[in-house]
């Protein structure tokens, strides 16, 4: 595994080293899911599998760690995405999308903008699933 990669039942599975229905001393994949998905219903569009990929693109490829943290907890660059204070959008999973896409060339209170995709070469179906993984971040706390 690289250096950002952790260890998760739900790539295991993708990945064909647990069984759906796990293994002894190994939760359930539906079990392994986080507390969000099983207290707050999805928006449109957006699945479990989304929100873990977005999260092995945010710590990746989608450069999104870079300014926002590993976890998303913020950095002297980049606000928090893990609580419900949003500075330039409402925070919802459509809003997040498109900030994700256009980028914020006039931050609130970021150090530095943020250009559009973080900078990245993602594609509009990784901006999608980052988006997802975002808007968990600020509905499972």
């Amino acid at each position: 595994m690289t250096r950002n990669a952790t260890w998760s039942p739900s790539l295991a599975v993708m990945i064909g080293l647990l069984p759906l229905t796990g293994v002894v001393g190994q939760p359930a994949v539906e079990e392994a899911r986080p507390t969000v998905l099983q207290s707050q219903e999805l928006p449109a569009g957006v699945t479990a599998q989304m929100i873990t990929e977005g999260r092995q693109i945010f710590t990746g490829p989608g450069l999104c760690s870079t300014c926002h943290g590993e976890n998303g907890e913020g950095t002297p660059l980049a606000p928090s995405l893990g609580d419900a204070t949003w500075l330039n959008i409402d925070g919802s999973y459509d809003a997040i999308v498109k900030l994700v896409n256009t980028g914020v060339p006039q931050p609130k209170e970021a150090m530095i903008p943020m250009v559009p995709k973080g900078g990245s070469t993602i594609t509009d179906e990784q901006v999608r699933a980052v988006a997802a993984y975002v808007w968990s971040l600020s509905k499972g706390k």
